[in-house]
């Protein structure tokens, strides 16, 4: 399959996290997670979030298990600019799993860029990195969850080759969020 992205810029190197940058990732999530919620999330519901799910010890978590792989996108200065987490095998989430169709399968769970890096070429990079990790890694589709109101991520991600497949809901805070789930083959 052809790739559609854009070639990785000079100025970004993508390369596998390492275990010691837990607490750079949970840095890098606090500073991109509120850029893809809806308008309507709260400040605590954020808060809440990268508490539970995104706080350094979850990154220490997500290091070590062998089913999760993630990426980095590291700038000029070596300063994390962008990150993404690859979760292989079948989805835990019922209704991702009856709309996806392509197995084996890999979750493009965590897809996320520092603000000032929109548009720099930094997410289309990390994005192909993360599509040939998951083939290499033997998945022969991927598929995410996109909150149903995030314009520029469904933009960017209709580019990187997802359609949509169906729907699924995604819990931040006390609100139960919409998210469309788009597939692609590998």
């Amino acid at each position: 399959m052809t790739e559609t992205l854009s070639a990785q810029p000079a100025t970004v190197r993508v390369r596998p996290a390492r275990t010691d940058e837990a607490a750079a990732l949970a840095e890098l999530a606090a500073a991109t997670f509120a850029l893809a919620c809806p308008p309507h999330t709260t400040a605590d519901a954020i808060a809440a979030f990268l508490r539970d799910v995104l706080a350094e010890a979850n990154f220490e978590a997500f290091l070590a298990d062998p089913n999760k792989l993630l990426l980095v996108a590291e700038g000029d200065a070596g300063t994390l600019t962008g990150y993404t987490m690859l979760v292989f095998g079948e989805p835990h989430d019922a209704d991702a799993a009856a709309a996806i169709r392509i197995r084996p399968t890999a979750e493009l769970s965590k897809c996320y860029v520092r603000a000032e890096a929109h548009g720099t070429g930094t997410a289309a990079a990390l994005m192909a990195a993360t599509l040939h990790a998951a083939r290499s890694r033997g998945a022969a589709g991927s598929w995410l969850g996109v909150n149903e109101e995030n314009e520029r991520a469904l933009r960017f991600y209709g580019k990187a080759g997802f359609t949509r497949v169906g729907v699924k809901h995604f819990q931040v805070g006390d609100r139960l969020e919409d998210d469309y789930v788009l597939e692609r083959p590998l």
